[in-house]
């Protein structure tokens, strides 16, 4: 399809993942205050969504926890500044294999498998206007770690999700996860304009290059509304590569812990960063109530 710069766009903030990165920066927040303070400053910097996880407190480990996830909306919502607020619902379809040769019993330690129900519960507990869906099963970095989304897991999340009215943003981490979306919405599960994230340079999916990322964006259909984002150095590089190519941004800590060489980030700076880029190329920076309007989305108080 043929392409022009966004001049309106929005910039998520990915604020703290569920990668093993509590211990490499004392500024992935690790609390619910803390994740909730990092989110609200990166919201005052520019960006008009947040995407939440939640960690134990005190180990920093990713967490699946309802209290938490209810205690960081909570405090978001209560701030004096206004957010979009956009949930992980990924977390829950991991599987660590034993060894090559003895790859069943799965190690324990390692594997979270729950159901389509409890891996939406805390959506259902905190209604957000958006929450993820990571459409598809992929390897990972680690040797032997799935992250597990079969089509059956995902038709019956997406629904969960299309039911809350809550808007599902589909986590595409490879063209194959593009073309099941597409099905999803063609079946009724998810409406129609979709959002998208484009995941780029996750470590077994789609690589970050542009030719790549092309093809990506051009298996979007023309009227979804989608974002992209790529890990670690590259970070930037994509803020202005989403915008060229019609798209909106994220940045955050969640994919990348660095502001410069031996400097490590904060979340509002990486925001910050990413709004001076995309005003310098001529485009506006949308403020929440503008994306709400965009993609339909009610702002709405937890059940």
């Amino acid at each position: 399809m043929p392409l022009e710069p966004n001049k309106d766009v929005f910039i998520t903030c990915a604020v703290t993942g569920s990668g093993s990165t509590q211990d490499r920066s004392p500024h992935v927040p690790r609390s619910p205050e803390q994740i909730a303070n990092s989110a609200i400053d990166a919201a005052k910097a520019g960006a008009a969504i947040v995407h939440c996880h939640v960690r134990d407190p005190e180990s920093g480990v990713p967490s699946r926890r309802l209290d938490l996830y209810r205690e960081v909306t909570d405090r978001i919502r209560d701030a004096e500044v206004d957010v979009v607020l956009n949930l992980t619902a990924g977390m829950g379809g991991d599987i660590v294999f034993g060894s090559t040769e003895a790859p069943l019993p799965v190690n324990e330690a390692g594997t979270d498998m729950i159901g389509a129900t409890e891996r939406v519960a805390h959506v259902a507990e905190c209604l957000p206007e958006i929450c993820t869906l990571d459409c598809g099963t992929m390897n990972f970095a680690e040797a032997d770690y799935v992250m597990t989304n079969t089509p059956g897991m995902l038709r019956a999340m997406g629904a969960m999700m299309t039911e809350l009215g809550v808007c599902p943003e589909i986590e595409a981490f490879d063209t194959g996860h593009l073309w099941f979306a597409k099905q999803l919405v063609e079946e009724g599960t998810l409406k129609s304009p979709a959002l998208v994230q484009l995941c780029m340079g996750v470590p077994w999916g789609a690589p970050d290059d542009m030719n790549t990322f092309m093809a990506m964006v051009n298996n979007v259909p023309s009227d979804w509304n989608w974002s992209a984002f790529s890990l670690g150095r590259h970070q930037m590089n994509y803020v202005a590569n989403a915008v060229n190519a019609g798209g909106n941004v994220r940045v955050g800590l969640e994919d990348n812990l660095w502001f410069g060489k031996g400097d490590l980030a904060t979340n509002a700076q990486l925001v910050n960063r990413a709004v001076r880029i995309i005003e310098n190329m001529g485009s506006n920076v949308m403020g929440p109530e503008a994306v709400r309007e965009k993609l339909g989305l009610v702002k709405r108080a937890a059940q």
